[in-house]
């Protein structure tokens, strides 16, 4: 059941670009923390269990590198990260210090689906970037950053993301007491 932030009628403003940005680095850093744990996590477990001798010659091989089990463990504990804060509250840590949040238009928090579309086109277009920088070069990278600018720059509001999601980024004025 969705939550309600405040009345239908009450409108807050949409959050600036740079608040969004601002909140963006701040739960990079924390992503950066989170995925580090889970992958130190993941090599324990795989180390058990494939025995910690054919890990190694595994690594001196180089064959350690892109393991695609990995790799959906970390989208998917990123996606729950993300989607547990955004269904809950309607804030991630480094949204809820600029006082920023995502809901519904009509007030209410976002549903695990909608969580799933807004982190799907992000992951989509930095994917696409990042692989396209990788193979075609820097070049291509640099060619890719308006393309992610433009996923979370709001125009009229609204980004890239919130128009998938059918969700808004709302700034929050001061005297809005954080809900639990």
């Amino acid at each position: 059941m969705p939550r309600r932030f405040h009345d239908a009628e009450e409108l807050f403003p949409p959050a600036t670009a740079l608040k969004r940005a601002l909140a963006i680095i701040y739960d990079g850093l924390i992503s950066i923390a989170v995925l580090l744990v889970t992958t130190w996590i993941y090599t324990m477990i795989t180390g058990w269990i494939r025995g910690w001798e054919h890990m190694e010659r595994m690594a001196e091989a180089g064959q350690l590198s892109g393991d695609p089990g990995l790799t959906f463990l970390l989208f998917l504990v990123l996606y729950l990260f993300f989607a547990y804060f955004w269904t809950h509250n309607g804030q991630t840590l480094g949204m809820q210090v600029w006082r920023i949040r995502i809901e519904n238009l009509d007030g209410t928090s976002v549903s695990w689906t909608q969580s799933l579309l807004r982190y799907g086109t992000a992951s989509a277009v930095v994917f696409l970037a990042i692989l396209g920088g990788y193979y075609l070069g820097a070049v291509a990278l640099i060619l890719a950053l308006p393309a992610i600018v433009a996923l979370f720059y709001p125009i009229n509001g609204l980004s890239v993301t919130d128009r998938t999601s059918n969700s808004v980024v709302v700034a929050l004025p001061k005297q809005v007491k954080k809900q639990l």
